[in-house]
């Protein structure tokens, strides 16, 4: 037997989360490695899963979420792995259509595993996590598209959330100036431990404005949020800028022109971390193990049990977590 938090709806057809004791046997069928999980995170949409309508993610319930999790091969059907071998897990719709890591057990394809560097520990690879894993993403592709920290200022919206946070202490650590922008002003002697040099306050970039384009100010850009501050971070972008989107925690609609691609040359990448191609995660974690400094990832975790959960995933869609939070599936 081993604990999970279960989602079941109730009489009036919302989710309810429960921990529940399982068995082996209530696995999900069609993996092939089953890993005794050690940790898992909390992410935005993990609260929409933890949320009462599932957030439109989850397909059916009973449900398992939590859409990563690092820990142990205890079994393996296939010849990559074999029992004993530490591995870690984002995307594939894991936690959403598929089981997730809000248990002390998961059984996954294991197409979707990646081994965990030998320079991380399970914990620190969840307090990466997914939001880590996608912050490194839009590095990696600023980076691909000519950013160097020669070029000038790198913004970071969004920057005391979990993507932000740890975007900030890459950027930082690879010597850029990094401009962090939070509507929290207590967070700023936080954002700077990591890495930030300045700190934008948000209601400087949520004002829109009629102009196409502002003066040029940023080399580059990690945006979580989407929305007008996305519209607006673009007529500010310098010339040939990028800017990696990675959230819309500010809304979908994107109220811009394009005036900043034709006259600027500015370049706006979609980042993706669910279905990210194998070599690229690997390339990504590894990138992770060298460019995160762990003093500065220890300093932005919270740890949680999953008893936790409920409130945590209810708090993260307010906007009221800040850094990472790690849950430790067996405490």
């Amino acid at each position: 037997m081993f604990k999970a938090l279960l989602m079941a709806q109730n009489d009036d057809g919302l989710a309810e989360a429960n921990i529940t004791d399982l068995s082996d046997d209530d696995l999900p069928s069609g993996g092939d490695v089953t890993v005794a999980v050690e940790y898992s995170t909390v992410n935005y949409k993990d609260g929409l899963c933890l949320s009462p309508k599932g957030g439109g993610l989850v397909r059916s319930y009973p449900h398992v979420p939590g859409i990563d999790f690092a820990g142990t091969v205890e079994a393996s059907e296939d010849d990559r792995y074999k029992p004993g071998d530490k591995v870690v897990l984002t995307g594939w719709r894991v936690g959403e259509a598929h089981w997730g890591g809000y248990a002390q057990k998961a059984r996954v394809k294991a197409d979707w595993l990646v081994p965990l560097p030998k320079r991380l520990e399970p914990r620190q690879a969840m307090a990466v996590g997914t939001a880590g894993f996608t912050a490194m993403l839009a590095v990696m592709a600023l980076e691909d598209h000519g950013l160097s920290p020669d070029k000038g200022e790198v913004l970071v919206t969004g920057a005391a959330g979990g993507v932000g946070s740890v975007a900030t202490a890459i950027l930082g650590n690879l010597g850029y100036d990094v401009a962090g922008v939070t509507g929290r002003p207590e967070t700023s002697d936080y954002l700077k431990s990591l890495g930030a040099t300045r700190i934008v306050p948000r209601e400087e970039l949520n004002e829109t404005t009629k102009r196409p384009l502002e003066s040029e100010t940023w080399a580059g850009c990690v945006d979580a949020v989407g929305g007008e501050m996305l519209a607006r971070v673009l007529g500010q972008m310098k010339y040939g800028g990028s800017v990696a989107a990675v959230g819309l925690a500010g809304g979908a609609a994107l109220p811009a022109t394009v005036i900043p691609f034709l006259l600027r040359g500015v370049n706006l990448l979609g980042i993706d971390s669910v279905m990210q191609p194998y070599d690229n995660r690997l390339r990504a974690w590894e990138r992770v193990a060298r460019d995160l400094p762990m003093d500065k990832l220890e300093s932005m975790v919270q740890m949680a049990t999953l008893s936790d959960l409920p409130k945590l995933g209810a708090d993260i869609l307010k906007g009221q977590v800040k850094g990472r939070v790690v849950v430790d599936v067996n405490a």
